[in-house]
């Protein structure tokens, strides 16, 4: 099969497109042929060589696919709900931009009736990661305030339009006026410039002084702190990435008079359990919403396969709204 592989640890320029063995798939997998493959922040600190895979998985970049059923146990797949042909995007810790790729069954969700896979391998990194972190750790409740940092990435887009069919009340930050217009069409009810505007006064100003029940922080560094002032009491703060650094001063006295949690996590790593319970729970509460067009992927390009390299690019430029996303055509 092809694959796209990371020749060395650098830029975008590193990643080729190669030959691989076509994977097997074992006891409670099954081998998805990939139509499309998700491209994530991760899949970018994996090629600059600050992310390795975890033991075990593919060196090949990629965490989520969407494509057809090619092989598995006819009887586990059947548990599953799934057979053979079944069209199935995927949650997988590695191997996604190939041809071919081995996904644990329990990871595996059926395409949304209406959509294609294309748009099918942009929901699983996403929607996974936001139902863990906003939904499992941090329980936001309808009626409550989600703030959104950095709300035109992949992520956020899934957070607002989630969050938002949820019941809660939602508001981002966003680096240019066009984001910001863009958010606010996905569903967000604010959407503050970080590059214009303080975005802890804006929060206080646009809440009345109350802050916000949960933030979704994919910087950490000096936002934290910041971050703290912007919580209502019983506030929660979940940290899913790190692109503004490790260390943060806070104000810890504030912490204890609000109630505050500060949480975080990471996902890859976690074993097939832990994802599997939120694959049942998108199923469950999230991918009827998605059937019914009140959630909806927001996808900004595709790129063939062979063309991985300008994907990374335009990743890194942060230019785009929504994801991205390689295109396979098979046995080319």
């Amino acid at each position: 099969m092809k694959a796209v592989e990371i020749t060395a640890f650098g830029g975008p320029e590193v990643l080729r497109l190669g030959e691989r063995p076509k994977p097997v798939a074992g006891a409670d997998e099954l081998l998805i042929r990939v139509a499309a493959s998700g491209v994530n922040r991760p899949d970018v600190l994996q090629r600059a060589g600050h992310y390795p895979a975890p033991a075990g998985a593919s060196d090949i970049a990629g965490l989520e696919v969407a494509g057809v059923i090619e092989q598995g146990d006819v009887r586990e797949l059947a548990q599953a709900g799934f057979k053979l042909g079944d069209h199935v995007c995927a949650l997988v810790a590695g191997g996604g931009y190939a041809q071919y790729c081995v996904a644990p069954i329990e990871q595996c969700l059926p395409v949304p009736k209406g959509l294609s896979d294309v748009e099918a391998a942009s929901l699983p990194e996403t929607f996974f990661t936001v139902w863990s972190n906003v939904f499992d750790r941090a329980h936001l409740q309808a009626g409550e305030t989600l703030l959104v940092q950095g709300g035109s990435s992949g992520i956020g887009v899934a957070a607002i339009q989630i969050a938002k069919a949820l019941g809660a009340h939602v508001m981002v930050t966003a680096g240019s006026a066009d984001k910001c217009a863009a958010c606010l069409a996905l569903g967000a009810e604010h959407a503050i410039n970080y590059k214009t505007h303080d975005f802890q006064a804006e929060v206080k100003r646009l809440t009345g002084g109350h802050g916000v029940d949960v933030i979704l922080d994919m910087v950490a560094g000096n936002y934290v702190a910041k971050e703290i002032e912007c919580l209502s009491e019983d506030g929660r703060l979940v940290i899913i990435a790190v692109q503004g650094g490790v260390k943060s001063e806070i104000n810890a006295g504030l912490v204890l008079r609000r109630r505050l949690t500060l949480t975080g996590s990471t996902l890859r790593a976690r074993p097939v359990a832990f994802k599997a319970a939120i694959a049942q729970a998108l199923r469950k509460n999230v991918w009827p919403l998605i059937e019914q067009g009140r959630i909806k992927p927001v996808i900004h390009s595709t790129f063939a396969a062979a063309d991985a390299a300008q994907a990374h690019a335009l990743m890194e430029s942060n230019q785009h709204v929504g994801k991205i996303v390689l295109t396979w055509v098979q046995h080319e």
